[in-house]
């Protein structure tokens, strides 16, 4: 792996760009990493300007038959891929060499066709987009990375970060990652995954009153663990009718929704409240600590305590 590819588009972000120059474009020989042959690329040579405003001649996806690994730091999504950028991805696969699309840079790949099959990620407020226009991928909402060997994709922004670290690991070995994430201070695996990130959806908002009554009757009763019957009775329908009505409607069961505004409550008092989390998980209708922390691990990969320290700085 010591001839990279890293492709450019107009308006790219310096910020997309940091995570791919810092683990394969500073010179790590001092720690014992050898000194990559990293190149810049665009689906044309020619000027390319980022989002700062800097400008610099790079060339065209010719470089993308040597590299070893090409990595796509970011993408615009709203545009189709250039035809020349795919046929030279898809060659490039072919040939064995490794491709990353770092957050929206899971785009092209998908567009390639190369991601056909495969399970893929890219950041979360992209995913319903992403799995609408290539159904024939596996989207996982919630991993930072995901690596199908010859073809990795990773969440947003930081994430490419830890994606790039693991892309070092597998060439190098686990001691040389763990070097190089000491000098940038990064942790060398992160724990958890991206849906901790993602904003609390507001409550949804349709225009069927019974509906509506059972989820305001819910959503103010947390604490007291409101039941299906409840709702339904609020809806003025039968608990059978109510179950089919509300999945039509909302895509989902009416206990899948409870738990996620259960737990959309609870990341929003761990956020800006100093209270205790038993007394959180009493007030968001789990049984306790043990069971919010059960949900928490089983939705977002991670803790409520861990969560918070993440979103207030360990100031609680």
């Amino acid at each position: 792996m010591q001839r990279i590819a890293l492709v450019l588009f107009d308006g790219i972000s310096l910020f997309h760009l940091a995570a791919p120059f810092a683990v394969f474009g500073e010179d790590w020989r001092g720690i014992g990493l050898p000194r990559f042959d990293l190149r810049l690329c665009a689906a044309q040579a020619g000027a390319v300007a980022d989002s700062a405003g800097f400008s610099r001649e790079v060339a065209g996806p010719e470089v993308l038959a040597e590299a070893d690994l090409i990595v796509i730091p970011s993408w615009t999504p709203e545009r189709p891929s250039p035809p020349e950028l795919l046929k030279s991805l898809r060659a490039a696969h072919g040939r064995g060499a490794r491709l990353a699309g770092l957050c929206l840079g899971a785009y092209p790949l998908a567009e390639s066709g190369l991601l056909d099959g495969r399970t893929a990620t890219t950041h979360w407020a992209w995913t319903a987009d992403f799995s609408a226009r290539f159904p024939r991928v596996a989207i996982d909402p919630l991993a930072l990375y995901v690596d199908e060997g010859a073809l990795v994709t990773s969440a947003g922004a930081a994430a490419a970060l830890d994606c790039c670290l693991h892309l070092l690991r597998r060439a190098f070995g686990d001691a040389a990652a763990a070097r190089l994430a000491r000098r940038l201070v990064v942790a060398p695996f992160r724990q958890g995954g991206q849906a901790q990130y993602a904003e609390p959806e507001p409550p949804p908002h349709h225009s069927d009153g019974g509906l509506e009554r059972a989820r305001a009757w819910a959503l103010d009763r947390l604490r007291d663990k409101p039941d299906i019957d409840g709702a339904a009775a609020q809806a003025g329908m039968s608990r059978r009718s109510f179950t089919r009505h509300f999945k039509r409607v909302h895509g989902e069961s009416f206990g899948a929704w409870l738990e996620r505004e259960k737990l959309s409550e609870a990341r929003r008092r761990l956020e800006r409240t100093a209270d205790k989390v038993e007394a959180i998980a009493g007030d968001c209708g789990f049984s306790g600590a043990l069971a919010l922390r059960a949900a928490f691990l089983r939705h977002f990969d991670t803790t409520p305590s861990r969560y918070r320290r993440e979103f207030c700085g360990g100031a609680r």
